[in-house]
């Protein structure tokens, strides 16, 4: 990634996001409860929108190769928003 002010705001807060979806997710298979877990779920999900948001706002500066791999990523993002998505239909109640 070029080494821009607004690459590295916006990659630190990739960086924070993306842990976040991990950390909740394994908290939520630690859940104490139904809602716990519900919640736990609901916050991967935002996580999980929010970091292919930061990944949509990266500048590639038109290199193919960067470009190609922040798009793979913004995908893997949104393919965890539906898991969770459907996750939370299976166990709402």
């Amino acid at each position: 990634m070029p080494r821009t002010v607004a690459n590295q705001v916006d990659g630190r807060q990739l960086l924070r996001s993306s842990g976040s979806v991990a950390a909740n997710y394994f908290e939520a298979n630690d859940a104490l409860g139904p809602k716990d877990f519900r919640f736990r779920i609901k916050i991967s999900r935002k996580e999980a929108k929010e970091s292919g948001l930061w990944l949509r706002l990266l500048d590639a500066r038109g290199e193919a190769a960067i470009s190609d791999e922040r798009d793979r990523l913004n995908d893997e993002a949104l393919q965890l928003v539906r898991i969770f998505t459907a996750i939370l239909r299976k166990h709402s109640g």
